[in-house]
């Protein structure tokens, strides 16, 4: 295979986020990249989502514009699906592979919602992973719901070939996870893990614009004020412990009252979930940071 046919990122094995994911952050890492600190010790995210963030640290560091340490990482999420995406990634690639490839072969209507249907219990982790990506790449907008029995019920998206997967840039992205601790856990648990010098990001389920924009079931249990409240409370302990801490939100007066007292920065950001054509576009988004 010549230099030709193989990516800029795949050849220097930059890794890229490999799910789509509402919320998620790729959009933003340029303006994210000097708000990150310099230094640090372990890197934690407790909400890792598709992971864009972690990535792009890597990156950072690979190309020498990053002193902080990412041979230390904790990645978690309380969505156990994910989670076990994640450690499949890191350690069943080829097999994992298999499978997609095999999604993608019989990818149709009927097979989408034939794979939907199934009970991701009664699959082995590595089915579990590879249902989980498919699902994702070919549903409607890349979407990850569930219902209150946790069951996923998006609908298929309108995708004429769409892209499951890109078998390099796996297992770029599996390499690149090797030396990353990946957990099933509340966000909670990084009071336990993180200590000073160590930097944590944040990126909950934001606090709805309005009433009727509320999203926040990643998993079959919600994260409303109470839990923002608690996310606020751990942000603040772990501030005392030393940590630098970054975290986003939407930029809404709930919040801005939250995280009082430090350092509060707008990014601009193109939501595209809503299905009102009219109200997606370029919005504000608050980044908060205590150093």
């Amino acid at each position: 295979m010549t230099s030709k046919s193989i990516s800029f990122e795949t050849r220097y094995n930059i890794p890229k986020p490999f799910l789509k994911w509402a919320g998620g952050k790729t959009q933003l890492l340029d303006q994210f990249a000097p708000l990150y600190p310099r230094e640090f010790n372990a890197y934690h995210e407790p909400f890792v989502g598709s992971g864009a963030v972690y990535f792009h640290l890597r990156s950072l560091k690979m190309n020498g514009t990053l002193n902080g340490s990412m041979t230390r990482a904790y990645l978690t999420d309380c969505n156990d699906e994910l989670v076990n995406c994640y450690r499949v990634v890191q350690n069943g690639v080829d097999e994992l592979i298999l499978l997609l490839t095999k999604h993608k072969r019989k990818h149709s209507p009927d097979y989408y919602y034939k794979v939907r249907s199934q009970d991701p219990t009664r699959l082995n982790d590595v089915k579990r992973a590879a249902r989980l990506i498919y699902l994702n790449k070919t549903c409607f907008n890349g979407l990850y719901r569930v219902n209150r029995d946790g069951q996923f019920n998006v609908p298929m998206g309108r995708y004429k070939n769409p892209a499951i997967f890109d078998e390099e840039k796996m297992r770029v992205v599996s390499q690149s996870l090797q030396t990353a601790h990946i957990n099933y856990s509340s966000f909670k648990e990084v009071l336990n893990k993180a200590t000073s010098g160590d930097f944590v990001y944040f990126d909950p389920p934001y606090h709805p614009l309005s009433k009727t924009s509320n999203f926040t079931s990643y998993t079959e249990n919600n994260f409303g004020e109470q839990e923002q409240r608690e996310l606020a409370d751990a942000f603040r302990e772990l501030d005392r412990k030393g940590c630098r801490l970054m975290l986003s939100n939407s930029s809404v007066a709930f919040v801005w009252k939250l995280y009082e007292g430090f350092r509060r920065e707008r990014v601009k950001a193109t939501r595209l979930i809503n299905s009102k054509a009219h109200k997606r576009g370029k919005i504000s988004e608050l980044v908060i940071l205590n150093y």
